[in-house]
């Protein structure tokens, strides 16, 4: 297929720029995420994502939605390029034989692009939980001093929110790379299955706008294929994904539940909210990852990589 003879940093520039891009467009929506899915029943601050979000701009400002972006701009840029690239060299390694690949095959690649991305993954999503979850610890602190009229200690409490640099100093220094390193074993379970869903999905959803099996698929149909297979990919690994920002948070509120371990948080989640709440921010992970998996695939598809690369003299020469 054509995709096939896209040379690897063409794939690393194009994961990148679609990293960078759906991040931009849907980190508000990730925010809102992530504090639904950590609030637990004793302090609930939030009703909905809508909900969330306007509260968000009251007490934050409009650049509050974006606490913990600048992580995931950073980061994003390996992350969707190894996972991308990653993708295309196991399905490639496991097609030398010339026949079409089988769903098997298709799962095992997607199975190895997940488990390479979580390198940059966990420590990405780590910073990024606790910088987006400050808001909601502060709206809640600041909650409790008006009621019982303790206001000026919170206060000052509430101005100093950490940046990423302090919390990643503060882990290494206490706890070493490991400390980054936190709730890798939850990020494998949600990131290897999501993947195992995802490609093959979005695979075989995109062949549907193929004429040929040496054509592209149209640029609608690669968005619609990426958006289709991420959202359900998203909703399927969501009880994954609240098991891991409940491990990753290191900061708790008021009454809320700490654990130990996968199994742990498992049991207490189910025991004291209830199996819906591994469903919590389920549509918000949908409306994220649709439209960041649909703008990836069209970038990577369009190969804006090639284009650029076309613009250094090793690459015209060659």
């Amino acid at each position: 297929m054509a995709d096939k003879q896209i040379s690897l940093p063409a794939k690393l520039i194009n994961g990148g720029i679609a990293g960078l891009i759906g991040v931009t467009c849907v980190f508000p929506i990730d925010l809102a995420k992530t504090r639904l899915q950590n609030q637990q029943n004793g302090q609930r601050m939030y009703t909905s994502m809508s909900d969330c979000l306007i509260k968000t701009i009251r007490s934050e400002g409009y650049f509050g939605m974006y606490r913990g972006a600048a992580v995931n701009l950073t980061l994003v840029t390996p992350e969707k390029a190894i996972k991308l690239a990653a993708n295309d060299f196991f399905r490639q390694t496991l097609s030398k034989d010339g026949k079409k690949l089988t769903l098997v095959k298709e799962m095992l690649a997607g199975c190895g692009a997940g488990t390479c991305q979580v390198i940059v993954t966990t420590p990405m999503e780590m910073l990024k939980i606790q910088l987006q979850d400050a808001g909601r610890l502060a709206a809640q602190r600041k909650l409790m001093a008006s009621q019982t009229g303790g206001g000026g200690a919170v206060a000052e409490s509430i101005s100093a929110r950490p940046t990423a640099i302090q919390i990643s100093r503060e882990l290494l220094r206490s706890k070493g790379i490991a400390g980054l390193y936190k709730g890798l074993g939850a990020t494998l379970l949600r990131d290897v299955p999501f993947s195992i869903i995802y490609f093959p999905l979005f695979a075989n959803l995109n062949k549907l706008g193929q004429k040929t099996p040496d054509e592209k698929s149209p640029f609608f149909v690669s968005f619609l294929a990426g958006c289709a297979a991420g959202s359900t990919a998203a909703v399927a690994v969501n009880p994954c994904d609240v098991i891991k920002t409940r491990l990753q948070s290191l900061q708790r509120g008021v009454n809320e539940d700490t654990y130990s371990g996968i199994i742990d948080c498992t049991r207490k989640i189910w025991k004291s909210e209830g199996p819906a709440a591994f469903l919590k921010g389920a549509y918000c992970r949908a409306l994220v990852i649709a439209p960041l998996f649909g703008i990836a695939q069209v970038v990577y598809f369009i190969g804006i990589g090639e284009f650029l690369l076309g613009f250094l003299p090793s690459q015209r020469d060659k």
